[in-house]
Order: structure tokens, then sequence, then C-alpha cells
């Protein structure tokens, strides 16, 4: 069994709190990641899993075992650096196995010389050998197990990193940015290879990244952390179509949510930038709310009706099949986004009026402290999702 459970992990450097009470629970076989902006406290969370950073408070279980007094080697975790960490005078075939090499040949064995002479060196070392250039052929590298790490490109060393980790069998697979220092062609491509390697190796895998396309892709579950907070933990479509909180909304998507400031009227239908909209919630007429609409979800409205947001095209970007349009709205200082199809949307042009309106069912609404409020129907919904989760 390799579940992960984090309870209530407080991390401090001097009077800077980076970690704060944080609770989460890992599947066996579970592909998470830790999704959230530089300075969140992931690769934090992260380094405490692997041992390699002791918690000011809370305890870390690996397979139901607390782990917080065993050192790193002994808590059966492989961990992949966003550098690497690959050893330059070292060839592919010698960085691959040298975990092996650290865990069955003991201090005489491994000397130059004199090891090889030793009792049971040599089959060791075979051994060693066949079980890396296994782990290589799977990877693609076979033919690199000769090479240094410098006459490697990018995606050729993340691999060596990834098989380093793979040879040992580990119980759980630790990755920080690994894709970080890829280009944007080389990160798709190995995005691919992560998860087909998971789906391969059926074990638990924790991946730390501030890429939302990392973790929309590859993960089971994500966990969105800010300011050392968890704010929201389930399946990457639920994160997207259904946040709890504000900053998940605003920090997931691309382009970014629209966030419209308005005030709920009579019968719960709230006011925002000229329209009326039909989505009634339950807030006392008055209630100030921001209103959350994602670009995609907006639509040309050619009836203007009073569920439309009307406002002056300031700028068009044109995307192939997609047309992000920029408008300014009347009394609100963001501008509106709709990311629309450019085949509908053909003669969009800069200072031109528009009327656009969004399916009730796909606005979403905060209150003043960013905490969703949800719709009847919207919490039943939630609930029950929760609990298929849970399942």
């Amino acid at each position: 069994m390799s579940s992960i459970v984090f309870d209530e992990i407080e991390k401090s450097y001097g009077a800077t709190a980076v970690l704060k009470k944080v609770s989460l629970s890992i599947a066996d076989g579970e592909f998470m990641t830790l999704l959230g902006p530089s300075g969140c406290g992931k690769s934090t969370l992260l380094r405490i899993l692997a041992g390699l950073e002791l918690q000011n408070a809370g305890t870390v279980s690996i397979g139901e075992l607390p782990v917080d007094g065993i050192r790193p080697k002994g808590r059966d975790v492989a961990m992949v650096f966003q550098s690497y960490a690959l050893y330059p005078h070292m060839t592919v075939g010698s960085n691959m196995g040298l975990p092996l090499r650290m865990r069955r040949l003991n201090a005489w064995q491994r000397l130059p010389v004199v090891g090889r002479l030793l009792p049971g060196t040599h089959a060791t070392t075979r051994d060693i050998a066949a079980e890396v250039a296994k782990t290589a052929e799977a990877l693609g590298i076979g033919h690199l197990l000769d090479r240094k790490p410098g006459q490697l490109s990018g995606g050729q060393r993340q691999r060596v990193a990834v098989g380093r980790a793979m040879v040992r069998h580990p119980a759980v697979f630790l990755m920080d940015e690994p894709l970080s220092n890829l280009d944007a062609k080389l990160r798709v491509q190995m995005r691919g290879e992560i998860k087909e390697l998971h789906q391969r190796l059926g074990v638990t895998f924790v991946y730390v990244t501030h890429d939302q396309a990392e973790a929309m892709t590859l993960s089971d579950r994500v966990a969105v952390m800010l300011d050392g907070e968890l704010l929201q933990v389930a399946p990457p479509q639920r994160i997207y179509a259904d946040p709890d909180d504000r900053r998940v909304a605003e920090f997931i998507g691309s382009p970014k949510i629209n966030m419209l400031e308005g005030i709920v009227q009579e019968h719960g239908r709230v006011a925002v930038a000229g329209a009326t909209l039909n989505s009634a919630i339950g807030c006392t007429a008055g209630t100030a709310v921001s209103v959350g609409i994602r670009p995609e979800a907006l639509h040309l409205d050619p009836h203007a009706g009073i569920e439309s947001f009307t406002g002056s095209v300031r700028l068009v970007e044109h995307l192939g099949s997609d047309l992000f349009v920029h408008l300014d709205l009347a009394g609100q200082d963001t501008r509106l986004i709709a990311r629309l199809l450019a085949e509908r949307a053909p003669h969009i042009s800069i200072g031109q009026t528009l009327h656009l309106a969004s399916d009730p069912e796909r606005i979403l609404f905060f209150d003043a402290n960013g905490h969703r409020i949800r719709r009847d129907h919207e919490t039943r919904a939630a609930s029950v999702a929760q609990l298929r989760e849970l399942a």
C-alpha cells in the first residue's frame, strides 16, 4: 500500500508561515498534482513527504505508517527534481544504476578496483546492469547508456532522471516541476509519456507544478494551493467548472475567468455591468457579489436582451479556430473577454458594439470573502460529486 496522508502540516521559516495546517489524503495508485503559483508551499510539502525537510507540526504517513522519524532513504520514495540532478562525470547507465549500487553493494564492493574482486560483486553488478538496460529500453533511451549527460538533450535528460527513479521500484514517485526546463513542444510530448508511465506502473504519483495545463491533463485529482493553504482538492474538470473559491476560479483557465462586480436585486437576481442575470441566488437584496464567467461561456446575442452585456470591442486576438474578443463595459474597470468560434464571428472589428450573453448555468457567484455562492441544485450536484470521489 502506498497511500499518503498529510495531517495538519505546518512549516515556517522564522516568522514566515509557508504551510498552514495542510491536510490531504492521496489514494494508493493515484496521480495527485499540487498546483499553485511560486511560493505557495507546494514544493515544501513535497520535500516534507520525501524527508528532505522537517515540518514544525503535523504528521505524514505512507501506507498508513507514520514516517516523520524515518530518514529519506527509508521512506521508499523516489524524487525527480526540476534540475534532473544528474552527475555530469557519469554515464547515463551509471546515473541510472547508482541507487541500486548504493543499496545492493557495500562500501568495499563499491571501490573502483578492489571492489570488483570481492565475492558477489560481479553477479550483483550484472543484475543491476540488466535492470538499468530494461528500464532504459522502456523509456526509449537504451541507445544512450554510454553517453554523458552533457551529450543529451533536455528531454533525454528528463528520461534519465525518471529512469533513475524507476529502477528502484519505489512505492511513491515524487516529481518537482520536471518539465519546466523543456520547450513547449517537448513538454507536451513528455506529459503524455509521464501519464503513460503512471498507467503502466500503477503506483502513487505526487506531482508539483505551477502549470495548469500539466495539472489538468495528468492528474486524477488536483490540489490547488495558495499562500500555504489548500484551497480545493478535486478532479481537474470539477476544479475548472465548479471551483469552491474565487482564487481557484481565477488561477485556473486561460484566458483568465471574467470577474465582474454585481449587486443582488429582488428575488435574488443579480445586476452587473448593465445586465440583469436570470440566475437567482439565496442572498438578500443589496448584497455585493462577484460574478465569474468563463470566456468560452459567452456567446453573441443578436437580440440584446436584458441578460446581455453590451460593450465596445477594444482588441481582437485571432487564434485560428477561435477569437479572443476584449470588450470595454460601461461602469466596469475590467474588460470582458469572450472566446468565440471564428466561423460564427467572422466580421468583428475594433470599435464595434457587441452584445454578449451566457448560459445561466455556467455563471459562478462568490461572496465578499471569495467563497462560492451556490444555488440549491448546484449544492446538491457538488455533494453528489464529492460522494462519488470518496466511493
